[in-house]
């Protein structure tokens, strides 16, 4: 199992994407620094914001490319390059469209499934780095994807997310410490459902704008 020295948040930068779909893996990110005590820095030989936290005395460095997500596999090999960091040791978060708000998966290798931030990531380092998945669900319609995911969620959506991205911290511990499959069982087994009510809610204030 990985003994992780980097972790990798995607998403697209400048204040209109805040808080978008497509920018899950920033979330994670800003979470993971505000939870150890840590400030992102911008650093131009990188294409990225950077931040360095303890978690149960494991050095990890954090990153955020700022390259734009097609570009993101820029930052990332980097940085991995400049730190001499394996792929294996390396973990990404991402916003995952074929996997329902509220739920996460961690995983290694595979494909892109369409994601262009892994697309790049995966042309620059290969398959072997290991993801965090998190749900944002699908639209329904391919031709629709690249406007939903660029996108704010709905209220009980987002909160979903940010469920997720808790249930992610509390795993931290597990997933750097060669623990990853302690942290799978924990958070493959959870899958949270919108609060009904809050959806008509939001629906309701959809029509009204």
């Amino acid at each position: 199992m990985p003994v992780f020295k980097l972790i990798v948040g995607l998403g697209n930068p400048g204040s209109k994407y805040e808080e978008t779909r497509h920018n899950a893996g920033y979330l994670l990110l800003d979470e993971i620094a505000r939870g150890y005590g840590a400030g992102f820095t911008a650093e131009k030989k990188f294409q990225g914001e950077t931040a360095r936290v303890m978690i149960d005395s494991r050095d990890i460095r954090l990153l955020k490319p700022t390259t734009f997500m097609n570009l993101s596999g820029e930052s990332v090999m980097a940085m991995a390059n400049f730190y001499r960091i394996e792929p294996e040791h390396i973990l990404v978060a991402h916003d995952e469209l074929d996997l329902l708000p509220g739920t996460v998966r961690l995983k290694q290798g595979g494909g892109h499934g369409g994601h262009n931030g892994l697309r790049d990531i995966i042309k620059h380092l290969g398959r072997d780095f290991w993801r965090v998945r998190l749900g944002i669900g699908h639209p329904g319609d391919v031709k629709q994807v690249s406007s939903f995911v660029l996108k704010r969620a709905p209220k009980s959506e987002s909160d979903l997310l940010l469920r997720c991205v808790d249930d992610v911290m509390r795993e931290m511990p597990n997933i750097v410490n060669d623990r990853m499959n302690m942290a799978m069982n924990t958070l493959h087994t959870k899958e949270k459902k919108p609060d009904t009510k809050t959806d008509k809610a939001a629906g309701s204030e959809t029509k009204s704008k």
